[in-house]
């Protein structure tokens, strides 16, 4: 099995799991405001892993920019969260936007040795 495709099977595993818990115990919007906040955590952690891949032999200079290229695209996408956070506060509740990314960013991100490799 190819790289992107464990990394697509854990993080649509993790995505389901956040998003059965946020639609049991709030509702819809709590759902959708799971998958908003997956979604870009998951987008993040594959562009961080397309990124670092191809530098893992690579001598330090590439991989340290490489690795600072990661570090960019999980910024970026904090960023993203707290823009959605502010500006669709009134619909999506964002408890659920944060739980959806910290869950997505955070398990991804100690899996990511095993893509890494």
């Amino acid at each position: 099995m190819s790289w992107f495709a464990k990394i697509v099977l854990t993080g649509a595993v993790v995505e389901g799991a956040v998003a059965v818990v946020a639609f049991a115990m709030a509702g819809v919007m709590a759902l959708a405001a799971s998958l908003v906040g997956s979604a870009v955590a998951f987008g993040a952690l594959v562009a961080a892993v397309a990124s670092l891949r191809p530098g893992m032999k690579a001598p330090a200079g590439e991989f340290n920019r490489r690795f600072v290229a990661t570090i960019a695209a999980r910024a970026v996408s904090l960023v993203i969260v707290a823009a959605v956070l502010i500006g669709f506060n009134a619909v999506l509740p964002p408890l659920w936007v944060a739980a959806g990314y910290l869950t997505v960013l955070l398990s991804l991100l100690f899996a990511e040795n095993k893509f890494l490799t």
